[in-house]
This record gives C-alpha cells, sequence and structure tokens, in this order.
C-alpha cells in the first residue's frame, strides 16, 4: 500500500491512532494534528500518561478490577461490606454500579462471560477466584449483575450451580435491565433501581 503522507512519523502516529475503537483515519488524522499544535510539553505529558497507563496499571489480586496498587481502593475500604460480592463481566461495569450508589459491597471481575460458540470456558474467565473467595468464608451473598444476554444467563447459571451447596445466597439483578441488553448501556436509574430490587437467583426457576 503507498504511504498516505509525506512524513513517516504523521503516517505511523494516524495509522495507531486508528486502531483505537471507533476511530477513522480522518479522525486520527485530526487528533494527531491537534497534538502537534498543542504545546511540546503537553503532547509529551500525554504520550506518558499512556505509557504510565499500559506499564504500570494492575489488576486486584482480590477482586481483578483495575489498580494502582496489588489491592484496589474498594476492597482496602473497611467501610465496604464485605460480606457482598456483586459479580461483574468487566471493569466498566464496576464504574457503572458504582455511579448508581446502590451498592455497598466488593465485586468481582470474571473477565468476560462463558461463549461457547467464541470458545470461552469457565476456565477462560475467574470463576474458580470467585469460587475460592466463598470457600475461604465470610460471605454471605453473591449478586449476579451480569448482562441479560444468553452468554450472561449462561454464566450465572454455571454461578449459581457452582454455589448451590454453599449457605451463600446467591441473588441477580431485577429484569428492569432489559432482556439482550449490556450493563454498559443501561441508564445509572435502572441499573441502581435492579440492584435495590434483586431476586433469589433460585426463584428465576420457579417463575418458570
Amino acid at each position: 500500500m503507498e504511504q498516505e503522507f509525506a512524513s513517516p512519523l504523521l503516517e505511523n502516529a494516524v495509522s495507531e491512532f486508528a486502531n483505537l475503537p471507533g476511530i477513522g483515519r480522518k479522525t486520527a488524522l485530526r487528533l494527531v494534528l491537534h497534538l502537534l499544535r498543542q504545546d511540546e510539553q503537553q503532547s509529551i505529558a500525554f504520550a506518558e500518561a499512556i505509557t504510565k497507563l499500559r506499564t504500570q496499571i494492575r489488576y486486584c489480586q482480590q477482586c481483578h478490577n483495575i489498580s494502582d496498587t496489588d489491592v484496589c481502593p474498594i476492597c482496602e475500604n473497611p467501610m465496604r461490606d464485605h460480606s457482598v460480592i456483586c459479580v461483574v463481566e468487566n471493569v466498566k461495569d464496576v464504574m457503572n454500579i458504582e455511579n448508581t450508589h446502590q451498592h455497598s459491597g466488593v465485586y468481582h471481575v470474571l473477565g468476560g462471560l462463558i461463549s461457547p460458540m467464541d470458545g470461552i470456558g469457565p476456565k477462560d474467565i475467574e470463576i474458580e477466584s470467585l469460587i475460592e473467595r466463598v470457600n475461604n468464608g465470610g460471605i454471605k451473598e453473591v449478586i449476579l449483575a451480569l448482562s441479560t444476554t444468553m452468554e450472561g444467563d449462561t454464566t450465572n447459571f454455571y454461578i449459581y450451580r457452582r454455589l448451590q451447596d454453599t449457605p451463600v445466597k446467591v441473588t441477580q439483578i431485577a429484569r428492569g435491565v432489559s432482556m439482550g441488553n449490556q450493563l454498559e448501556y443501561t441508564d445509572e436509574l435502572t441499573l441502581g433501581r435492579s440492584i435495590i430490587n434483586r431476586t433469589l437467583f433460585s426463584d428465576s426457576f420457579s417463575a418458570k
């Protein structure tokens, strides 16, 4: 493919920005030219922030949320209810639920959902570490706050079966989140109400 720009440095920068989701080459070029118009120190600070983000960010050893330290601030917070774990698919879901201010417990980030069609099984996501947290004791409730998709329901059922013989109460967020919806696209009010009005997961069988 013939080079589009006279400057290889410009071409390389545009190509890298264009790799970001939702960013085409025209938008990428606009962003690169914007950086070039900025004070040099601003551009350098931007680049350093990205480098530090990629090289220094960690994942919490307890819940797998992103963190600057080995244990995230939520898990370290003594004011949180550590007996209640809210299970979510990804880090973005933690942010969405935190914005509702309706969950005072802690989290467990699976890092994905069970999806046989995509070759993703239980061992490919953080389910075993969740079971280990429950088996270590002190957990009273596990809230399943996964997307109401086929993959989300499959993962919910698998986790419920793994915890079925434990004394832990397994609940799920209320179906105020429409079927087929991902938490990322659910408004904070609806999401907050779905957490408050959560139901026992076992009730979903008796209702059928």
